[in-house]
């Protein structure tokens, strides 16, 4: 698993970042770091953040 931030508005900055710069979509993200996109979606649910596809972002 990559090394991702811990606390998750940092995390959310850096995702983005990630989707904006170098991914195509969530998927394809988190197959490339070896991510669990559950994981990644309940972390950033707790701070009222969903995936957005249209946008490839979290919003």
């Amino acid at each position: 698993m990559a090394e991702i931030p811990n606390d998750p508005v940092i995390l959310l900055s850096y995702l983005n970042t990630q989707l904006r710069d170098f991914y195509e979509d969530i998927q394809d993200m988190c197959k490339s770091l070896n991510l669990q996109e559950d994981e990644i979606r309940n972390r950033l649910k707790a701070i009222d953040y969903e995936y957005d596809a249209s946008l490839n972002q979290f919003v």
